[in-house]
């Protein structure tokens, strides 16, 4: 099969936008201000429309370099072309974060979905579905902070982490909440060390995805948009997959 073919094969399958559209209202790290807009052009008066946006690198469903977090690693801009498009796994733990938001995935977690549906693939990207994109249009639900003022948010748990990449040599992690811990993870340790290991291996990660609980455990890919903006920490991601037809394979 050439490329033409694979092209129009894959436009016939399914596909899905795992991307949040932000505005001023999203939901995003306390620190950071929210979106700004204003329109600098109108067709009316200018002849062409367009807007001139204020936005934090970090902000809605977006990438995190490895130099996020890690210095010496990677920016936005040395992420290689091939690096934007991955076969994806989705590890589905939505009814364990439903009954327990402080959730994590474990080791556990990971080698029980192995067990169902095969090893977990070397260079590929793997999501922790948690189903807390529900939530997106409810800030008090997304953020879940308690009387105290503790959030209560699922994560990775370190160990499952380090076997991603010290064990399966994963290339990219995805999750649908802002941090890659746990929030009560990050209030015990200080910090949020799952995220610091991860991006400290040189590798990148896409966080606060949308509607990951509609995709299949295995058979899907992922490509990843951003801008190649440099010395980038991150930026506004677009993200889809695409899936099969179950009658088409």
């Amino acid at each position: 099969m050439n490329i033409l073919e694979i092209t129009q094969f894959l436009k016939t399958q399914n596909w899905l936008d795992l991307s949040h559209e932000i505005n001023a209202d999203t939901p995003h790290f306390s620190a950071f201000s929210p979106l700004k807009s204003r329109v600098l052009f109108t067709v009316e008066k200018d002849g062409f429309f367009t807007h001139e946006y204020t936005l934090v690198s970090q902000y809605g469903t977006h990438i995190d370099a490895p130099i996020h977090f890690a210095p010496n690693t990677r920016a936005l801009h040395e992420i290689q072309a091939h690096e934007w498009f991955y076969p994806l796994f989705v590890i589905h733990k939505e009814q364990a974060v439903q009954d327990n938001p402080d959730y994590r995935l474990t080791v556990e977690d990971i080698l029980a979905f192995e067990q169902k549906y095969g090893r977990i693939s070397e260079g590929s990207f793997v999501a922790f579905a948690s189903g807390w994109s529900a939530r997106w249009h409810d800030k008090k639900a997304f953020y879940n902070y308690d009387e105290n003022g503790q959030a209560h948010t699922p994560g990775w748990d370190l160990d499952a982490l380090k076997f991603l990449h010290e064990q399966r040599n994963v290339a990219v992690i995805g999750h649908e909440t802002l941090d890659t811990d746990s929030a009560e993870d990050c209030r015990l340790h200080g910090d949020l060390r799952g995220e610091r290991y991860w991006l400290s291996q040189n590798k990148f990660q896409i966080e606060v995805l949308n509607r990951l609980p509609e995709l299949p455990a295995v058979g899907a890919a992922v490509w990843i948009g951003a801008p190649n903006i440099q010395h980038a920490s991150g930026f506004n991601a677009r993200v889809v997959a695409v899936y099969p037809i179950v009658d088409s394979i």
